[in-house]
């Protein structure tokens, strides 16, 4: 049985270490509870360039290519991410070299030179650019679905920031952001491999007990809301129609989380998935559907993607929407609740050949106060009812909490026509429910 030792150093910051004997290759990472919602106004994307810009050099590392090789050297390729409440770094490492790679991304953390931000501006600039098509219109559908779902909040703004926040972040900002949330008792390091936690542990405290410390800025919580469902029709002169048909979901720690997971496996979990068989193996409409949850401290998400001919966009929506109703009134099958409750626990299972997934699970859990043993989630899996599973989508697939968005080139009538089937869909489910807002 895997599990993880974890041990907090006097300064807060949490160090979890894996012992994955059975491996050869480490995975190193920093997580820290900071993203997108940390965002001042006016500098939105700052938690995203400031991922970016620790790359550009550090007091040890003069430059990207200094820290660059320096992970090379000992087998790593660094890299980094951020979302709306956390960020990571995290590499690859040889397991002999461990502390080599917390030095480097203590130099990073703790003594950034914040250089190169003109290149680095232009370089996310057209990153934020491939979400606007030719007039400047956004046409991301992750971004339009969020700002539906969470108006006049960060977690609607996009991660990357806007054009024009994006030109205003200087580097005084950059360095009140390091101040504020780059902080030890908000931050886990995680390490899991082929290696000892005594070493782990000792290396951790050579490398971040003199990173000081400082009180965690706290954010705003999205109030609860109750409304209609939202529809935003994009005009883009692509070929196909990209659509994504999301719903207000269960927050991080809410007790029908596992329902939620077996919701997306069921219906966008992969071929045997009920979107998939119908859109796809039936109609032949669309090429794939993805499913994907979002959850956070107070509030998140369900969504679907997916891309089809123009001629064939409302066959599509009718369908889903036909598909997520269904769920809502019908148990799932026992056959089929079988089949995916023995694909997520199977799946479980392979985890333990992945250092980067157990790194992720104990380190980002940790950060996030949800850690959970795989043998945890296994157990909870295999308790999990139909009926169950027919609470939480009847709790979720409310036409109020639907938030719809198609981006393409729309023709004459068509966005009536979109209206209409949402509107059927809300008196089908709650006759009480008034028309789409749009």
């Amino acid at each position: 049985m895997i599990r993880p030792f974890l041990h907090t150093l006097t300064n807060g910051l949490k160090v979890v270490c894996v012992e994955m004997p059975h491996l050869h290759a480490a995975e190193l990472a920093i997580y820290l509870k900071v993203g997108s919602r940390n965002d001042p106004p006016g500098r939105q994307g700052l938690s995203h360039f400031l991922e970016h810009i620790l790359f550009r050099g550090t007091a040890d590392f003069g430059s990207s290519m200094a820290i660059e090789s320096a992970f090379e050297a000992i087998g790593g390729a660094p890299n980094a991410a951020t979302d709306a409440e956390s960020t990571c770094f995290y590499s690859r490492v040889h397991p002999d070299h461990i502390k080599d790679g917390m030095k480097i991304f203590a130099s990073m953390l703790q003594r950034p030179l914040l250089n190169g931000i003109d290149i680095e501006k232009r370089i996310i600039t057209e990153e934020a650019r491939e979400d606007l098509n030719e007039n400047g219109d956004e046409i991301n559908p992750d971004t339009i679905v969020s700002r539906l779902l969470w108006p006049r909040h960060p977690l609607g703004l996009p991660t990357i920031g806007t054009l024009e926040s994006i030109e205003a972040i200087n580097r005084d900002d950059l360095a009140k952001h390091l101040r504020q949330f780059y902080v030890p008792s908000a931050a886990v390091l995680a390490v899991s491999g082929p290696v000892r936690s005594h070493d782990v542990f000792a290396a951790a405290l050579d490398c971040y007990g003199s990173w000081q410390d400082n009180a965690p800025q706290p954010v705003g919580m999205f109030p609860a809301m109750q409304g209609k469902p939202l529809i935003r029709c994009v005009q883009d002169s692509d070929s196909q129609m990209n659509l994504q048909i999301a719903y207000l979901g269960l927050a991080r720690e809410d007790r029908r989380f596992m329902a939620v997971r077996f919701l997306r496996r069921i219906l966008a979990g992969g071929g045997g998935s009920r979107l998939h068989l119908r859109l796809r193996e039936e109609l032949g409409i669309i090429y794939s559907v993805e499913g994907a949850i979002g959850a956070y401290d107070e509030t998140g998400c369900m969504a679907f993607d997916l891309s089809t001919a123009p001629e064939t966009l409302l066959q599509a929506v009718s369908t889903t929407l036909d598909e997520l109703r269904r769920i809502t009134v019908e148990q799932v099958p026992a056959a089929e609740l079988e089949r995916v409750r023995n694909s997520y626990i199977f799946d479980l299972e392979f985890s333990r050949d992945s250092a980067y997934e157990m790194g992720g699970r104990y380190g980002w859990g940790e950060l996030m106060g949800v850690v959970r043993s795989i043998e945890e989630d296994q157990a909870e899996a295999k308790r999990l009812t139909a009926e169950d599973i027919l609470e939480t989508a009847r709790s979720i697939f409310t036409p109020a909490n639907l938030r719809l968005v198609a981006v393409g080139p729309w023709k004459r009538g068509m966005r009536k026509q979109l209206r209409d089937l949402v509107s059927e869909y809300g008196r089908l489910c709650c006759p009480s429910i008034s028309s789409p807002e749009h």
